[in-house]
């Protein structure tokens, strides 16, 4: 499904535009712009491209993802209804086990960026809540819209969802989330996430 192929190719580059160092007071539009600064300095130092370096490279990209990704809000709006019935721990390692899909999911393709155009579109806020629109620009000039869902908590911005040309990250796994269980039930699901993480 071309969707499902673009939220996979294209979410490394969406990291790219929206992992920044919280700014006191700033819009989601400059937390959004100064995270390529902090991510990019990280993909493209050359004192983390040996081979002896990536485990040290890769913890720095998940601290900076970490630092602006609400895990835990993502991973409750994917498990959707289902969230309601589990306990606090069941939910502590839900969150756990989706940050972790994400993350080693797509975080080896953020270090293969090389120079994608990220161009800022514009912000829109409404309350506690904010959606940022870039345009990624492929190297074959192919132009991918990207929208950030953030939600603001204190003074700092975070994403709680990526849109890429429409369709939702969150929804995506929702829907997957949603069929694993009712096809069986919700450990079988958390089943799956466990042993997808651990082949990562």
């Amino acid at each position: 499904m071309r969707s499902a192929f673009l939220i996979r190719s294209t979410f490394s580059l969406s990291l790219v535009a929206a992992l920044a160092v919280p700014a006191l007071g700033a819009s989601p539009m400059d937390e959004i712009k100064q995270t390529t600064d902090k991510i990019l300095s990280i993909v493209t130092n050359s004192a983390f491209k040996a081979p002896s370096k990536s485990e040290e490279r890769e913890k720095r990209i998940r601290q900076a993802v970490d630092e602006r990704f609400d895990w835990k809000e993502m991973a409750r709006r994917s498990l959707a209804i289902h969230w309601a019935k589990r306990t606090a721990e069941e939910r502590k390692e839900f969150v756990r086990l989706f940050a972790d899909l994400v993350e080693r999911t797509y975080m080896k393709k953020v270090e293969d960026y090389s120079g994608e155009k990220v161009l800022y579109e514009g912000e829109s806020k409404e309350g506690d809540y904010a959606t940022v629109r870039i345009k990624i620009v492929t190297k074959r000039g192919e132009d991918i819209p990207v929208e950030y869902r953030l939600k603001k908590e204190r003074e700092d911005w975070f994403i709680y969802d990526v849109s890429i040309e429409g369709v939702s990250l969150v929804n995506n796994y929702r829907i997957q989330f949603h069929s694993i269980i009712s096809q069986s039930n919700y450990e079988n699901l958390v089943k799956r996430l466990r042993e997808k993480v651990e082949l990562k």
